[in-house]
């Protein structure tokens, strides 16, 4: 905080006064200008910029309570400490309303006064890290409910504008949680088909035989508990937009099959023998290499081909984190609303860890962070205690190196329960991403039963 760059006013009409603050305070490392009126300060601050004012309120021109307004008028987030040698309850009191840091009187004490100057002074430099949380989301920032203003996204929000007046099919590439599925609403919404359905299916999160019904449809009696005629998704969706996600998880068997409707625009239900037409668009997406799933035999080229006729690439979170602070204004919004709070922004240790941690979970784990930081915190402004142990910590694998270790055991606040709930949680969640959202593969990986599993997505508020 001592820097030479932060610029002191100080305004005393007493010459010993002024000098010993001058003195002082650029031994403590500050840039000091000194001024004997109310009238100079004023002048001076026409012509820069100050980041403190020290002055005294019994002045021969301009008191100082009338220079506090004069100041407040002219930049209401310039800290201003008021000192006098007339000790008045009044004063101090009108002083504090109209917005002054703080109010000491002669003679002070200067180990005193240095601690008001930097606490004034790390208010405001907490002030300046959560500017960008205070509601400046420009259009461009938020973009079809789409947060960013790195220079990826913005070519991103260039491409959606462009496609969305085609009916191109598009392929939607990037890790899971960085807001695919966002970018296809945006593509739907901004074109043509806007008026009609968009409608979505992870193609991963179904057995072959449901997803064939989910998509074509059903007839009466095709299969056990089917008792009535079902419409699939893709007459639902018709004269509208399609959403596949997790494409690259589709059978060989369904693939074929959704080859064949992209081909003939013609769909029939399973059980039935008439083939309905559809006039959909489709948009798919997947965290997976498909050119890779190709060679390995696990995806069809001719499909590929079908689907990636257009293609974005959406780059993960870390690779964007010039977007976290509007993120974190965004999510801050939507949770202070939920929970009936009024968190302002985040301390400065709180928000540094926020911004270098490297978010394997991409937009989706930040925003269950702030989620749990925000339903916590007791403050004005999200401090460390309320993120996540693996956060503030930085734990990215499972592993717990020595110096996570001496680390934990040094943090006075340390709780080994929650620590470990919170890795635990942290690895249930990465697990169950990572197997497409399957309860039943992810059981597998982590060598648990099926209830087990169950049982700890409860308990970690995981099932949403």
């Amino acid at each position: 905080m001592l820097q030479i760059d932060v610029k002191i006013l100080v305004i005393d009409d007493d010459p010993s006064i002024r000098n010993m603050l001058e003195i002082v305070l650029k031994k403590s490392g500050y840039d000091v200008t000194c001024t004997d009126s109310g009238k100079s300060a004023l002048e001076k601050l026409k012509k820069e910029t100050f980041d403190l004012i020290i002055s005294d309120i019994k002045m021969p021109d301009i008191t100082g309570i009338e220079l506090l307004k004069k100041i407040k008028a002219i930049n209401p987030e310039i800290p201003v400490i008021l000192i006098t040698a007339f000790a008045s309850a009044n004063d101090a009191v009108e002083a504090m309303k109209l917005g002054a840091e703080d109010y000491v009187t002669k003679p002070f004490n200067l180990d005193e006064l240095r601690i008001i100057i930097h606490r004034a002074l790390y208010k405001r430099s907490m002030e300046k890290e959560n500017i960008q949380l205070k509601s400046r989301l420009t259009e461009k920032e938020k973009f079809e409910n789409i947060v960013g203003k790195n220079q990826k996204m913005l070519e991103i929000f260039e491409m959606i504008d462009t496609i969305s007046q085609t009916d191109s099919t598009v392929l939607i590439i990037g890790e899971s949680g960085t807001g695919k599925e966002l970018i296809s609403k945006a593509i739907h919404n901004k074109s043509e088909r806007s008026g009609c359905k968009f409608v979505s299916i992870n193609c991963g999160a179904l057995p072959e035989n449901l997803l064939e019904s989910e998509l074509f449809g059903h007839t009466r009696g095709a299969f056990t508990d089917a008792h009535k005629d079902k419409k699939g998704l893709f007459e639902v969706a018709d004269k509208g937009t399609l959403f596949l996600d997790e494409i690259g998880e589709m059978s060989p068997k369904m693939q074929v099959k959704l080859l064949r409707a992209l081909q003939e625009r013609k769909v029939r239900k399973v059980g039935g023998s008439q083939e309905i037409e559809v006039d959909v668009r489709i948009i798919s997406a997947t965290n997976k290499d498909l050119t890779e799933s190709i060679k390995n035999g696990e995806f069809r080229t001719d499909l590929f081909y079908r689907l990636n006729v257009i293609s974005i690439n959406v780059p993960p979170l870390r690779e964007r984190k010039d977007d976290i602070p509007l993120l974190l204004e965004y999510f801050l919004r939507i949770f202070n609303k939920k929970f009936n709070r009024q968190i302002e922004g985040f301390e400065k240790d709180a928000l540094d860890i926020v911004i270098n941690y490297t978010w394997p979970g991409n937009i989706r784990e930040l925003e269950n962070v702030i989620e749990r930081a925000v339903a916590l915190e007791k403050g004005a402004f999200i401090g460390i205690k309320s993120l996540p142990s693996d956060l503030v910590y930085n734990i990215s694998e499972t592993e717990v190196m020595p110096s996570n270790i001496d680390a934990l055991l040094k943090d006075e606040h340390f709780d080994f329960q929650e620590y470990i709930d919170d890795i635990s949680r942290r690895i249930i969640l990465k697990a169950f991403l990572s197997n497409d959202s399957n309860m039943k593969k992810t059981a597998e990986k982590l060598k648990l039963n099926y209830r087990s599993l169950r049982y700890l997505m409860e308990k970690y508020d995981l099932k949403k």
